[in-house]
Formats: structure tokens, C-alpha cells, sequence
């Protein structure tokens, strides 16, 4: 379903993300989490993307069978690094044949290992310019839905690490929507004033497509610190760093301590109109079908989960 039929019919959406497993063990385990998570009837769910071939063919082979096994709306990243036009067309077009409506596009990150003088940006080096080819390719018509894929883009509420400088942060968020984006997902935060914020400035900056909140529960102390450094230095406020400590490293309580502490980001996050939530769900399900319990939230059907 494209990304504007979703709104349309949801509402406030509610989406899970994804990443592709490395084994046939992991994947088995994967689609047990998935299959706990089904019954909530997300609005859709994203299956994240790394450079590469192998890693490249482990999502679309993820994407496709959520596609087809299940009845999931999943919603592919691609990314610009070490891409030629001819192999994102090839990629857009296999998942146009597969049914998919939607893509999520992103810059990327340099690929580790990279040998010394090698460009990881080939055809494109911003999220903007892959945004603008995945347009194009909709005019084509090459889609069997006339109005090809949606178009997701990423917005970073406490800014992107390698912009330090908000107003040109902004600057090139808007660009990516001008290209033609659908909607904006953004990547985790804590303090849902940094949202707010966000959804303010981009209102002044005269972006009006739906924002998505991104939302990643604590589960354990090691994972808060994990999670720092994949969202490059994620701000975690004064009591909720209070609130961990007092756990004195029990990880059963920090567990709780995550869930309650995201539960009621998403209680305020509704209650402020937000656009929708989405579940890193780090391939678990367990907490995210704990606050959603918690929340009460209601499928499409108009049922609680």
C-alpha cells in the first residue's frame, strides 16, 4: 500500500523496523519475533540495507518473503553507497515486479574495510539525489501503482553528527523533500521536547510531510550504550540516567525501566498529534508488544492488540 493510502487509512501509523539475519538460525528466530509481532497489524514495517552484495541480497530476500508469507506491508531501505544508476534501477525495478509500494532512501554509511582511495558514492552522494531518481523512475510508470513508490527520508530531531550546523541540518532535510519525499522517519531520541523542536523547525522551514517518531526501548544496560553509538551520540536526559542507575545494574529492572520510560514517550507523542511511531525493534519483539499492550493501542480492524 503506498505510504499516502497508509495515512489515509490508519491515521496515526504504527511501524516496526527491521534488519536482515546473517544465518539460517538467526533468520528462523527472526521470523518467530515477527510472527509475535503480526497479530498487532503494524501499519507497515521496514527491513534496514548495507552496502554490499551479500547484505544487499539478505534484505530483498527479508523484504519478499514478509511480502509473501505474511501479511506485512514491508517497506525496503536503500541506500547511495557504492551504487550506479544502472544498479538502483535494477534494485527499484525487482521491487516494483515484487509489489512493494514504498522505499525508505538514505545517504548511507561508509562501509568499514573500505580500501584506501576507494569513492563508496558512486552515481549519488546525498539521500536528495537518490530521492530525485527514485522520482523519476515513478514517472516512468514503471510501477504497476501509477504513482510508483512512496518515498521515505531520515530526520535526525537532535541533529546529524556530521552537521553540525542545525539551519544547514535543515537545509538539506528540506531538499530531500523537495525532491519528492512522502514522509520523514526519524532515528531514536529520548526527550520528546527534541521532537517537538524538530516539528516546529521543520514546520518553519515549510516541510509538510508526515514525521514519524522513531522509538528504541532500553532493554539492558549494554544496549544503552550500544544504542549511543549506532544512533552517533543519541542524548539520554538526567532521569532517565537516574532512573537506570537506581537499577544498580539488575538488568530485569533496567528492562522496565526502558519500557516504562518509552511507553510514556509514546503516551505524549499521541497526545501531541504525532504522525506516527516507529519500533526499532533491534529483530525482538517482547518489548515492543509490551508497551503496545501498555498503550492499547488498536489495529486497523479497530481491535486493541
Amino acid at each position: 500500500m503506498h505510504i499516502k493510502d497508509i495515512f489515509a487509512t490508519h491515521g496515526t501509523t504504527f511501524s516496526f523496523e527491521f534488519f536482515p539475519p546473517k544465518s539460517a538460525e538467526a533468520a528462523a528466530e527472526l521470523f518467530e519475533h515477527i510472527a509475535a509481532l503480526e497479530p498487532l497489524r503494524p501499519s507497515f514495517v521496514s527491513a534496514t540495507y548495507g552496502a554490499g552484495g551479500g547484505t544487499r541480497e539478505l534484505t530483498h530476500e527479508l523484504v519478499v518473503k514478509l511480502k509473501t508469507t505474511t501479511s506485512l506491508d514491508p517497506i525496503p531501505h536503500l541506500t547511495c553507497v557504492g551504487h550506479d544508476e544502472g544498479e538502483i534501477e535494477a534494485i527499484l525495478t525487482r521491487y516494483a515486479q515484487a509489489g512493494i509500494s514504498n522505499i525508505m532512501t538514505l545517504r548511507g554509511d561508509v562501509p568499514k574495510g573500505l580500501a584506501a582511495g576507494e569513492n563508496p558514492w558512486r552515481a549519488f552522494r546525498y539521500a536528495a539525489q537518490l530521492v530525485e531518481f527514485i522520482r523519476r523512475f515513478n514517472t516512468r510508470s514503471l510501477h504497476k501503482d501509477k504513482r510508483g513508490f512512496g518515498i521515505g527520508v531520515a530526520g535526525y530531531p537532535e541533529g546529524h553528527a556530521e552537521t553540525p550546523n542545525r539551519l544547514v541540518e535543515m537545509d538539506r532535510l528540506k531538499a530531500k523533500v523537495d525532491a519528492g519525499a512522502d514522509f520523514i522517519i526519524t532515528q531514536l531520541f529520548f526527550d520528546n521536547r527534541d521532537f517537538y523542536d524538530f516539528r516546529a523547525r521543520c514546520e518553519l522551514a515549510g516541510i509538510r510531510v508526515p514525521i514519524i517518531a522513531g522509538i528504541m526501548p532500553i532493554t539492558s544496560a549494554t544496549g544503552m550504550k550500544r544504542m549511543a553509538e549506532l544512533a552517533l551520540g543519541a542524548r539520554y536526559p538526567a532521569p532517565l540516567i537516574r532512573a537506570i542507575n537506581r537499577t544498580g545494574g539488575d538488568e530485569d529492572a533496567v528492562r522496565r525501566v526502558g519500557v516504562h520510560w518509552a511507553t510514556e514517550q509514546c503516551r505524549d507523542l499521541l497526545d501531541h498529534n504525532v504522525a506516527g511511531l516507529h519500533f526499532y525493534t533491534l529483530n525482538r519483539s517482547t518489548a515492543t508488544r509490551d508497551i503496545y499492550a501498555t498503550l492499547g493501542v488498536k489495529d486497523s480492524r479497530g481491535l486493541t492488540a
